[in-house]
């Protein structure tokens, strides 16, 4: 959903970013806008300072700590800040926090909270409250699935697993004992399990968004937008199920001079066709990913016929599909393997996607920090090859380990959208004609799908990922057992031992190493999942609007845009 923020790295050269959802990235880990314009160089600020944007899908939650999708992550930056903001440089900027002070050793964060910062119905927001939220988050009841995002923090794995019996580090079930506190309404002390760089930056991530304490009591806080109290540039305004959401510019927020739009109308269709049409006609502002989708067969024309308007910006983020390793007939290397090397990546995006899109033999994407340069020119996703031939024997080898003549029925789920429709339909038609395998394809609303996926109620499915920050641990460390974003619940154990080797040094070029061993057993060994491609963020975005920021993960943040008069 990925879902972010960037920071960069001094020790290791890291640089970390805003999520979201969220590929091929070139641009470092910089944050872009999507025009050459700051706020110091406006010119002609409409009166009228309404944005309208599309959501191909309904958030499934207004909960940052149930949060986990591109939608949602898109309406919470509307509603909520962090400690820290990322700026229009894609780097950290004061939240919350007006300024923060780092120990030496990289292991405490004390951060001086803006003593302006405002709830909307008033209230002061205090280090408190980031104390409670983060507990709220870590609590195994709250199942959060973004959880681990915190297990930095020193002793939140411990109180998160604390129910957890087959947990086998030291459980914790007071919370005092994690390294967080308020010392006193405007301070709050971090202390981590280990120095980690990107720290910072992540505290821009909506799971560490603070929430109101009137949300432990009031059932109806997050499904009934007239309860939410938030602190962020705008407030709920009006939410019609399945028809809009409008959010309007909060006027209690501590940065308002910062913000120009007073309000932005979000419609709900998951119609690329519709959508386009809206933009063409003067109904939205801006169309495409990551909230919308212009339809992939009419990129080519729409680029042609707006050229001003349209760009395809590499991100680093994977689509890819999932196999159940747990159910018939993927619960067979061999078939996995079969059905993952008889696709041609290039001809889907060539005439599926047609966004520039790369194919993908690996899971880590381009535009993510390796040693010295890109993580994806360090190590090659050479993990495995196309190839018919091989592939059908195989799937011969496969089914007769298992005692098959014929495989059992396979049914393809993927979230309501044209392109997801078009490509699994491409697919579907190849494992027709090379395996001679018929795959039923299926797709479902946004939240019933993801309710299936992570409750493993599918054989194969439709994923992406984006970077939460630009390190391949945010790639890598979800397929480690148990994690919670981890649907198909691959499991290996060297291959977490490998992943987690990797907190415990510093050493940049053991690191790399470490994660390139685990990605090939992912995908070279196991074949835990089928890459595709890597994303490119394609959009249109009239040039009357200003200052929206698309970070190298793909993540966009409408709050400081504005529009120019026309």
């Amino acid at each position: 959903m990925k879902r972010k923020s960037l920071l960069v790295l001094l020790t290791l050269i890291l640089a970390f970013g805003t999520v979201l959802a969220a590929c091929g990235s070139k641009n470092e880990g910089k944050g872009t806008t999507t025009d050459n314009n700051s706020a110091s160089e406006e010119k002609g600020l409409a009166k009228d300072q309404v944005l309208r944007i599309n959501l191909s899908a309904e958030p499934p939650t207004l909960d940052p700590a149930q949060a986990k999708d591109s939608q949602t992550n898109t309406v919470l930056k509307f509603l909520y800040e962090g400690l820290v903001r990322i700026g229009a440089d894609g780097k950290e900027a004061p939240g919350v926090a007006k300024d923060w002070k780092i120990s030496e050793d990289g292991l405490k964060y004390v951060f001086n909270l803006n003593p302006d910062a405002k709830w909307s119905n008033g209230d002061p927001v205090t280090a408190e409250d980031f104390v409670r939220s983060w507990e709220r988050a870590l609590k195994p009841e709250t199942a959060s699935p973004y959880a681990y995002q915190l297990y930095y923090i020193k002793g939140a794995e411990g109180f998160n697993m604390s129910k957890d019996a087959n947990f086998k580090g030291t459980k914790i079930t007071d919370f005092s004992q994690v390294g967080v506190k308020a010392t006193d309404e405007h301070t709050l002390e971090v202390t981590l399990e280990n120095p980690t760089p990107y720290f910072l930056g992540l505290t821009a991530f909506y799971t560490y968004y603070p929430v109101h304490k009137s949300a432990d009591t009031n059932d109806k806080f997050f499904t009934d937008y007239k309860n939410m109290i938030v602190n962020g540039p705008f407030v709920m305004d009006q939410y019609a199920k399945g028809q809009k959401i409008v959010v309007k510019k909060n006027e209690g927020y501590h940065a308002a001079a910062d913000i120009k739009l007073t309000q932005i109308d979000m419609s709900l269709t998951n119609s690329s066709a519709s959508e386009l049409q809206a933009y063409k006609s003067g109904q939205l502002d801006y169309t495409g990913a990551p909230n919308g989708e212009i339809p992939s067969d009419q990129i080519p024309a729409v680029k042609a016929e707006l050229p001003n308007e349209f760009k395809a910006t590499g991100i680093a983020s994977t689509y890819y599909y999932l196999f159940n390793v747990h159910e018939a007939p993927f619960n067979n290397l061999k078939i996995r393997k079969a059905f993952a090397m008889s696709i041609n990546r290039q001809l889907i995006v060539d005439k599926v996607t047609q966004g520039g899109q790369i194919p993908a033999f690996g899971f880590v994407p381009p535009g993510i920090r390796g040693e010295n340069g890109e993580f994806r020119d360090e190590h090659k996703d050479d993990y495995f090859k196309e190839d018919v031939t091989e592939a059908k024997k195989l799937l011969a080898e496969g089914m007769k380990e298992e005692g098959y003549t014929t495989l059992p029925a396979i049914t393809l789920i993927y979230n309501t959208s044209d392109g997801h429709a078009k490509i699994a339909l491409a697919i579907a038609d190849m494992w027709k004609q090379n395996l001679g395998v018929d795959v039923k394809t299926e797709n479902q609303e946004w939240g019933v799908f993801l309710e299936n996926r992570q409750n493993q109620n599918f054989q194969i499915a439709r994923a992406g990922w984006s970077a939460d920050y630009n390190d391949p641990y945010n790639f890598l460390e979800m397929w480690t057992t148990g994690n919670t974003n981890n649907d198909p619940k691959f499991s290996n154990e060297q291959y977490d031992k490998d992943v987690k080797d990797t907190v415990k040094t510093a050493d940049a070029a053991a690191r790399m190493t470490s994660f390139a061993d685990a990605e090939k057993i992912l995908i070279q060994d196991e074949m835990g999942l089928m890459p595709i491609y890597y994303y490119t963020n394609v959009s249109l975005t009239k040039p009357y609007l200003k200052g929206v920021q698309l970070d190298f993960s793909g993540a966009i943040d409408f709050t400081r845009a504005y529009l120019e008069e026309k």
